[in-house]
């Protein structure tokens, strides 16, 4: 077992391929992320979910037996409406519907922004062709994008995330985007400031070796991979770029590795 693990009292936990797939909550899952809190450990949410509000979100995994409230689930749209209001943007949204109730107060009038998330069926020609088009007319205008994500993995298999659509803005317009959700550092640091623990106290558990992972270690944390979710055994296993700090077969096991360490620390006097 790492030495690292003893110091750890906080984790961060990705939700798609990490806690559910879909909407059906991976074996163990549940329970799992229960043990941690029965330990006194703090719990954050952390995702790049940007189809549904946070309340949908929260509504969907109360259903399937998770315990959580919304303030502890970090998204990147509630980030988003912060940047936009400091520094008094007006977006163009290519995002889903239902996560428009998010910008709910934002002035989308003459806009001079791109705002890109994971539209899905609403990624059409017609709406990505407007947003190249105001990138290209209005010299200056950003492009933000709320995940840089490659794929996901629903119940029916691997879907493309919105990373690939941020590209193809990329491409034609020449906009470098600015990456609002993970891995972006900010976006950790939001969710570290709330726990109120230091970095070196906090690991992150995900099934992205990039966003999750990758993200997690360049602000600081510790990265843990499972093999739930979109883990592919070829691509991750033995990644060129970003190596884990651990791999587990799911968040349970994850957890156990966790609270051993824990319970190392306490028979070593301390906690």
């Amino acid at each position: 077992m790492p030495s690292w693990i003893r110091c750890i009292r906080g984790v961060m936990l990705d939700i798609s391929g990490v806690l559910k797939n879909g909407d059906v909550a991976i074996s163990g899952s549940v329970e799992a992320v229960k043990r941690l809190r029965d330990a006194g450990l703090t719990v954050r949410f952390v995702t790049n979910e940007t189809q549904l509000t946070r309340r949908m979100l929260l509504e969907k995994l109360l259903n399937i037996g998770f315990q959580l409230t919304e303030n502890e689930i970090f998204s990147p749209a509630p980030v988003m409406v912060n940047l936009l209001n400091e520094k008094t943007l007006r977006p163009m949204l290519l995002v889903h519907p239902k996560v428009l109730p998010e910008f709910i107060g934002i002035d989308q009038s003459s806009p001079n922004c791109v705002v890109i998330g994971d539209a899905v069926d609403f990624f059409t020609y017609e709406r990505l062709n407007d947003a190249f088009k105001l990138l290209m007319t209005q010299k200056g205008a950003p492009l933000f994008t709320l995940g840089r994500g490659r794929y996901y993995k629903e119940e029916d298999g691997l879907c493309m995330d919105v990373g690939g659509f941020t590209a193809a803005l990329e491409y034609a317009s020449g906009v470098q985007a600015e990456v609002v959700g993970k891995p972006a550092k900010t976006f950790f640091a939001t969710a570290l400031n709330d726990m109120g623990l230091d970095v070196s106290e906090v690991l992150m558990v995900g099934d992205d070796i990039v966003s999750d992972v990758g993200g997690a270690q360049k602000f600081g944390l510790k990265g843990v991979l499972v093999r739930t979710g979109k883990f592919i055994p070829e691509k991750d296993e033995n990644h060129p770029i970003v190596k884990p700090d651990a791999i587990v077969d799911d968040l349970a096991q994850g957890v156990d590795m966790i609270l051993s360490g824990q319970a190392e620390e306490k028979i070593s006097g301390n906690i």
